[in-house]
């Protein structure tokens, strides 16, 4: 019985993954993480959790963009959008949402809630 379950999940994950790439292209949206030379677990996690669900909802339609806030080739981003620490932002045109707050306290313990609220603010731009 565990067995036909598990099989079951594994099925309706693969369709919901082929759904949700199906949708309209997220056009003009550009995920950044902004980052530093020495980055913690957490750091970590919260690239890879955004990677996963980038890849997982918009196949390969958006990547997340990694930028050393500490180099100066990056200073004029790093200025134009305030950063002060490790960010991630999600950005269209004027809009910007930041989701670092989020992120951090959900990429290492609960990282579907991450992945939920991007592809939520994704979608809504």
């Amino acid at each position: 019985m565990k067995k036909l379950i598990a099989i079951l999940l594994l099925c309706f994950t693969g369709i919901f993954t082929v759904y949700a790439q199906t949708g309209t292209k997220p056009s003009g949206v550009e995920v950044l993480y902004f980052i530093g030379k020495h980055r913690c677990a957490t750091c970590n996690a919260v690239e890879k959790v955004t990677k996963d669900a980038l890849k997982q909802y918009f196949g390969d339609q958006l990547k997340l963009q990694l930028i050393n806030r500490e180099e100066e080739k990056n200073s004029a981003l790093v200025n134009k959008y305030q950063v002060a620490g490790q960010t991630l932002l999600i950005v269209k045109g004027n809009k910007k949402e930041d989701l670092t707050s989020i992120a951090f306290m959900n990429a290492e313990r609960s990282p579907y809630r991450l992945k939920t609220k991007i592809k939520e603010t994704i979608d809504k731009m």
